[in-house]
């Protein structure tokens, strides 16, 4: 009998680090593979979502970035630390491929890899590298991008994969797009997690003084942080706008693909998501992003003329009123923003993504 193939990914406790970890996980099990996880005790708070059958290794990781100064001293020998006990377990139980997803706790498992020279690569999911994947990208024998392009070290190419999505957007892709006209029109206002105030702050104005022409037919789905609940859904109600304000959409591909337009922050989800299902978008990168990485994610969809990209410092009321009026007023732009969106969108981001990881095993074979 064969033995199963083994695939460990390493992933930090972010959902865009999971997420696509969790899409690679299913589909290399399906194909029956092993699938180990690695990653720390706050990484294993995030893994409900992943298939039972995966196994969970909790490693000794650290980062610089948060404690004290004595806590800060000690990072680099808890990092070695993890490191020299991931590769004792790969010696025992040998990988095929290591896949790291970024964040600090996938550093064990990429550096074991490194110094036992097994097929190793990554996968960033912004148009930045982020601080962990930047440290081993020339130390990998890959690179996959989720979003084009990636800025990447001078001498050093990546493979554009795309970033995985899930069923729910799959089943969606490509969804035919009613262009705005005089009848009912959805705009759908989404935030994630970080930095989703300044959207709560401007978007309510900037739709309230459409108009009335297009704001009478406009219904609005707006994710709202629970700080904010109150005042936006006072806001819409005084005003007379129908809008349905919660902190947190579970059906957010069947409100996007019933949308007209999409306001959004520019995660490399949202983007993906966005791409993938095909509507017209306006992006407010978060201005706090590490290196930028929103304003980068934002780029391709932007470039292609499937977005209009509002900057942090230049979002006012009167400029998103103008942009949304824009959208709404134009629909055969509308519809060609929607097609440009569509034509960037990767929705076989998780195939590609299985194939490289094959392509690299079959070298340890």
């Amino acid at each position: 009998m064969t033995q199963q193939p083994v695939l460990v990914i390493a992933a930090g406790g972010t959902g865009g680090h999971m997420f696509p970890a969790q899409a690679l996980a299913e589909v290399m099990l399906r194909k029956g593979w092993r699938v180990k996880l690695s990653t720390d005790a706050r990484g294993a708070r995030y893994t409900g979502g992943f298939p039972h059958t995966v196994e969970i290794e909790q490693v000794s990781s650290a980062t610089f970035a948060r404690g004290g100064v004595l806590s800060k001293l000690a990072v680099p020998f808890r990092i070695m630390g993890g490191v020299l006990s991931m590769a004792a377990k790969f010696r025992k139980d040998r990988p095929q491929i290591v896949v790291g997803f970024g964040g600090y706790p996938s550093i064990p498992a990429i550096g074991a890899a490194w110094l036992l020279k097994l097929p190793r690569m990554i996968h960033e999911q912004n148009g930045v590298l982020g601080r962990v994947n930047e440290k081993f990208a020339t130390r990998v024998d890959e690179i996959a991008c989720g979003t084009w392009p990636t800025e990447l070290p001078a001498g050093l190419e990546g493979v554009h994969t795309g970033n995985p999505v899930r069923k729910s957007v799959l089943e969606r892709a490509g969804a035919s797009y009613i262009p705005p006209g005089d009848y009912p029109m959805s705009i759908l206002v989404i935030g994630g997690s970080q930095g989703a105030r300044i959207l709560s702050d401007t978007v309510p104005g900037a739709i309230a003084a459409l108009p009335e022409n297009i704001l009478r037919n406009v219904r609005v789905s707006h994710q709202a942080r629970d700080e904010d609940f109150d005042r936006v859904t006072a806001f819409y109600n005084e005003h007379g706008i129908d809008a349905d304000v919660q902190p947190f959409f579970h059906d957010v591909p069947a409100r996007m693909s019933e949308a007209q337009l999409v306001i959004s922050r520019s995660g490399a989800s949202s983007v993906a998501d966005i791409s993938v299902i095909g509507r017209p978008s306006i992006l407010i990168p978060y201005g706090a992003a590490t290196g930028d990485h929103q304003t980068a994610n934002a780029r391709g969809l932007v470039e292609a003329g499937g977005a209009i990209l509002i900057p942090e410092p230049k979002l006012s009321v009167e400029v998103l009123t103008d942009q949304i009026t824009t959208i709404l007023s134009n629909p055969d732009g509308a519809s060609q923003m929607a097609r440009a969106a569509t034509a960037i969108g990767k929705p076989d981001a998780t195939d590609a993504l299985v194939a490289l990881v094959e392509m690299l095993a079959s070298k340890e074979a």
